[in-house]
């Protein structure tokens, strides 16, 4: 993609919020209410069903708050699945929702800047929405880093962040919006570029968010 003018802040340093931000969204909104809600991640899904047929692949879904797609993919007999958000009180809700199959799934609650996945590895990495909110490079970098060492060589990195049309900011919080190129470069020539798509969220304020959808390989 060329000639998109993309915001991403240069003259000063923001840390990824703190997990008090996000246990007041939890806390305090509906789970259909915030801006990034959907009955179900379609598009995810379909992608991650392309790129990991196999349903012993190692799955991991970054900042997963309390949606429905881990739900939809043990729905899918998906054997191995790790979710990881910054809320306790998200991931509280989603095993609740999810009863005697929350068993079945590894539950991780930290910032992804600063987490350890220690020896697990994956076969897929999915994040929808989490990376966008990323404003300061160290953050970022530090994002990338965890990435390397928790995705198999071969494996799939999925991410879907605002695009270039998307919002500048996002419950209260500014965000960075990418194009394709963009979000690669963040990566690096460790990750193969596969694909990429723009999609259109349509929000529960009956808004619409462009998002970008990008996925790559890790090389071996």
């Amino acid at each position: 993609m060329t000639d998109i003018m993309t915001w991403i802040p240069s003259d000063r340093t923001i840390l990824m919020p703190k997990s008090d931000h996000w246990e007041n969204v939890y806390r305090n909104k509906k789970f259909d209410a915030v801006s990034w809600y959907a009955p179900h991640l379609g598009d995810s899904l379909r992608l991650i069903e392309q790129l990991c047929p196999d349903k012993t692949a190692a799955i991991v879904d970054i900042g997963a708050g309390e949606s429905t797609l881990v739900d939809d993919l043990l729905n899918h007999h998906y054997l191995d699945l790790s979710v990881l958000d910054i809320s306790s009180t998200a991931i509280e809700f989603t095993k609740k929702r999810l009863g005697q199959r929350a068993a079945q799934v590894g539950w991780h609650v930290g910032d992804v800047t600063q987490y350890d996945f220690g020896f697990k590895k994956f076969d897929l990495w999915h994040d929808r929405a989490v990376f966008h909110f990323l404003t300061d490079p160290v953050a970022r970098q530090a994002y990338v880093e965890l990435v390397r060492r928790s995705v198999k060589p071969g494996g799939y990195v999925l991410m879907a962040t605002f695009g270039p049309n998307g919002p500048l900011q996002c419950s209260g919080l500014e965000v960075v919006r990418y194009d394709d190129q963009q979000l690669h470069h963040v990566f690096g020539d460790n990750f193969q570029l596969m694909g990429s798509e723009l999609t259109e969220h349509h929000t529960p304020m009956g808004t619409d968010q462009q998002f970008l959808y990008c996925w790559c390989q890790v090389s071996h």
